[in-house]
């Protein structure tokens, strides 16, 4: 069982890939009206994985029609330098980046963070399931939230890979006041596993929106977290 400060919150974010995407902003206001605190969306270019999802049209559209939501935004693009101003245009409030993607030429991964950084979004650093914790030791000093694959990156609905969770608990043990996020297969049957880990940031895109009980759900993910990882929800 791990041991989290208390700056470490407990956030619950719906990835809306997986809502109706006819009504995304009702069901995006829906999900903050059940009690999650970030909203997060897929960026997929159908390069860097084979899917194409949401772009900067969409989260504009969403900032529009809600204006103080968090916006956890998750590049799976090639050349995420390449889409920072965009990003930052339409609205998002973190943009998160895969250390495995095409940095710039000059300065690269710093340079990359410090363009984010300079744009007015937090910054978010992912590893596939694959991908070593220390591959991303060299920056941490300057982000603001780790985010490990628990499926490969790409599409939705996919099975939890608890094998990555000794990298989970591994960058908590190294990063106690520091967002980790896990996506990919949570439910309330797997979260104990992740928030065990030590993650305090939970994506759930099937559990919630194929659940009758969507607030319920999401209490139940807020509740594993803040059982096992000492959550502060605030």
């Amino acid at each position: 069982m791990c041991s989290l400060l208390p700056e470490v919150r407990s956030i619950v974010s719906p990835s809306l890939l997986s809502c109706d995407l006819s009504n995304i902003a009702k069901d995006a206001a829906q999900m903050l009206e059940y009690g999650a605190d970030w909203l997060h969306m897929d960026i997929m270019d159908g390069h860097f994985v084979p899917n194409i999802s949401f772009g900067p049209p969409v989260i504009a559209s969403l900032r529009k029609a809600n204006k103080e939501a968090f916006l956890d935004c998750h590049l799976m693009v090639t050349e995420p330098m390449k889409w920072v101003q965009p990003m930052a245009k339409a609205g998002a409030s973190l943009f998160t980046f895969h250390i495995e993607s095409e940095m710039p030429s000059e300065g690269g991964v710093h340079a990359l963070i410090k363009a984010i950084r300079d744009s007015g979004m937090q910054v978010g650093i992912c590893m596939k399931p694959d991908t070593p914790a220390d591959a991303i030791y060299d920056y941490m000093e300057h982000v603001d939230l780790i985010l490990v694959m628990t499926v490969v990156p790409g599409f939705s609905g996919q099975k939890f890979m608890s094998t990555v969770m000794p990298k989970v608990k591994l960058l908590r043990s190294k990063y106690p006041k520091v967002n980790i996020q896990v996506d990919g297969g949570l439910s309330p049957t797997t979260v104990d596993h992740a928030t065990q880990a030590g993650a305090n940031v939970i994506v759930a895109a099937s559990a919630i929106f194929g659940s009758n009980d969507r607030a319920s759900v999401i209490q139940s993910l807020r509740t594993s977290i803040e059982k096992y990882g000492h959550g502060q929800h605030s």
